[in-house]
């Protein structure tokens, strides 16, 4: 699937899968953590991160100092993002300006208007 033509509701799909399920659809990188935790991270390939194929979305996992660990939340954040993409947009109704709005508006327009006016120069 392209990303570009997904929808609300395949995201709900996502969402509904197991971690096991989603895991099976990504594909998956260890690579070494920068930032702190001393000499740890320089030696281990404990960070992880991870593409969902069918839609794109790669998640980094870098919190824990356990590769196993970082899977685990990398598979978290992808059902969490699958979460907040499943939300329909809002159905949107067609507004008209009320009398006083409209009203409101030819006032200002007026009070504008003589703004304008008193700025003019005088000829005598």
């Amino acid at each position: 699937m392209d990303n570009e033509h997904l929808t609300y509701r395949d995201y709900a799909r996502y969402a509904r899968q197991s971690a096991e399920e989603v895991a099976r659809d990504c594909e998956a990188e260890a690579f070494r953590a920068s930032g702190p935790g001393g000499q740890c991270v320089n030696t281990t390939d404990s960070a992880v991160r991870m593409t969902h194929l069918p839609t794109g979305i790669t998640v980094t996992s870098r919190e824990s100092r356990s590769q196993f660990r970082n899977r685990q939340l990398c598979l978290q954040k992808l059902r969490q993002e699958f979460v907040e993409r499943a939300v329909p947009p809002k159905v949107r109704h067609a507004t008209r300006p009320s009398r006083a709005a409209r009203q409101r508006r030819l006032d200002h327009k007026h009070l504008r208007a003589q703004v304008k006016v008193q700025r003019r120069r005088i000829d005598e």
